[in-house]
């Protein structure tokens, strides 16, 4: 009876000509590709020419500034603060969360349709599970390779964190990204009976940045340009927010300069960002050889942003700009021109999105929307007071309009910056009683409920466990 039903499906997906879908995630890739205009001295080829035969959303945004929740936004359609699920998550635990359990997680939906599903690299947050795929070319990823003894950062004893940089290994081919590109590579060589759904999950530029030399050597140490930096910024933040800068597991700003550190950091970034664009290139030049090159549709994103010396931080785990602003391409074949929209997009729109351009039907319990209007109309009708929602643990959210940033914490706690003055976020609005209705507004963005986490009281008092931190902690 099931192979008459798969048959079936199978069946319908021919006739309706169903596309294929190639879905690329990156980890912790801020905004630094050459079509978002970040940084001066990034170098992406293969991401600007996917978006300049596509569309690249310039104003989305993360749905939360850690890599699980977000990832967890990605396959089911829900907000954080709907699911509760605020920090890591194991594929067993996110099956057992009650709300996420009662909606199909993206590749089964697809499957349910007809569609082969593959996966290879960091799709859930440890991989790529052989549970939820047809075909897993890694299931485990790993940060790796990492040398014998750390390179340039130690964390403060207690404390635990990946971060560190610096030239290693030797060759493209020890990394496991290089490996998950030439996977995907040698699956888009074939032929599939059905239409795919193919998600590949490259690690870099995650932590720690190490890549091989030559990719160091593209960026010049003397000609990396820093990030903007504010002292005064801080004049004006409520004090939570200060205690959410707080996170002593990372290079401080004061270390930084006095080791003169800041631009070596700079620097690996700008390595592994360019190094994570080789690797998608790739996949696209696999795909454009393929058989498969007029029925694949393409979505890149990253799972968040990253800061790198701005506010003084060498982090995600904020809800300000640089922590959630991503890159989000959409290249559909026989895309041609450019399009950009500024319409705010987030990573809650993915699922709805994608079920639309596969000619799938919608899931009714997705609370996203689908963006496919925008492919055709930058400024499509029905998009006006479109808001993209980032929550950072309970109760802490941050909402982004095509002018605004509102961020409230859950002790109350309120900034307010506006991005056609200050689109670095340093002076804090929100005290200021000319900016009540502006608030006030932003306000009815915010989500109905902030779901508890059944992972215990620390995951909850997020302020208390993120700014502590210790190896302690985190055990």
């Amino acid at each position: 009876m099931m192979a008459f039903v798969l048959m079936g499906l199978e069946a319908v997906a021919k006739e309706q000509k169903n596309p294929n879908i190639l879905l690329i995630i990156i980890d912790d890739l801020n905004d630094w590709i050459g079509v978002m205009n970040a940084h001066p001295n990034t170098k992406t080829p293969n991401m600007d020419r996917l978006a300049n035969r596509g569309t690249l959303f310039t104003n989305a945004h993360a749905a939360a500034p850690v890599c699980s929740p977000t990832r967890v936004t990605i396959l089911s359609g829900l907000l954080p603060s709907t699911t509760g699920i605020y920090g890591s998550t194991r594929y067993d635990t996110l099956t057992g969360n009650p709300h996420v359990s009662q909606v199909d997680l993206l590749p089964a939906y697809f499957s349910k349709h007809g569609y082969k599903t593959l996966s290879t690299g960091k799709i859930f947050h440890e991989g790529s599970p052989k549970e939820a795929f047809d075909v897993v070319g890694v299931e485990r990823h790993t940060f790796g390779p990492r040398p014998a003894e750390r390179i340039s950062y130690t964390p403060p004893e207690g404390y635990s964190t990946s971060t560190d940089w610096g030239a290693f290994p030797e060759r493209d081919e020890q990394m496991p990204d290089y490996q998950y590109a030439r996977w995907a590579e040698e699956q888009l060589q074939k032929e599939h009976a059905q239409p795919f759904f193919m998600s590949v999950g490259f690690v870099r530029p995650h932590v720690p940045w190490f890549v091989p030399q030559k990719w160091f050597d593209m960026h010049p140490l003397e000609e990396v340009m820093l990030p903007l930096h504010c002292e005064s910024q801080f004049d004006d933040w409520p004090e939570t927010a200060l205690r959410f800068k707080e996170l002593p597991q990372m290079p401080q700003m004061e270390w930084m300069r006095e080791e003169n550190r800041w631009r070596e950091s700079v620097q690996a970034y700008l390595a592994c960002v360019t190094f994570v664009d080789h690797c998608v290139g790739i996949v696209l030049d696999a795909l454009e050889k393929s058989p498969h090159a007029d029925n694949t549709i393409i979505m890149l994103v990253s799972d968040h942003g990253y800061h790198l010396g701005q506010k003084g931080l060498w982090s995600k785990h904020t809800v300000w700009e640089e922590s959630t602003r991503i890159p989000f391409i959409i290249s559909r074949p026989g895309d041609q021109k450019t399009n950009r929209t500024h319409v705010p997009a987030n990573h809650l729109d993915m699922y709805p999105t994608l079920l639309e351009l596969a000619n799938l039907p919608a899931n009714p319990a997705n609370e996203g929307t689908s963006l496919v209007p925008l492919l055709d109309d930058p400024e499509a009708a029905g998009f006006e007071n479109k808001a993209s929602l980032t929550t950072h643990g309970f109760g802490n959210h941050g909402v982004r309009t095509k002018r605004w940033r509102y961020i409230r914490y859950a002790d109350g706690a309120e900034e307010l910056y506006d991005h056609w003055t200050d689109p670095n976020e340093w002076k804090n609005l929100a005290p200021l009683p000319n900016y009540a209705e502006v608030l006030e507004k932003l306000r009815t963005h915010l989500p109905e409920k902030d779901a508890y986490t059944d992972r215990g009281p620390q995951y909850n008092d997020y302020l208390r466990y993120w700014t502590r931190r210790t190896q302690k902690d985190r055990q």
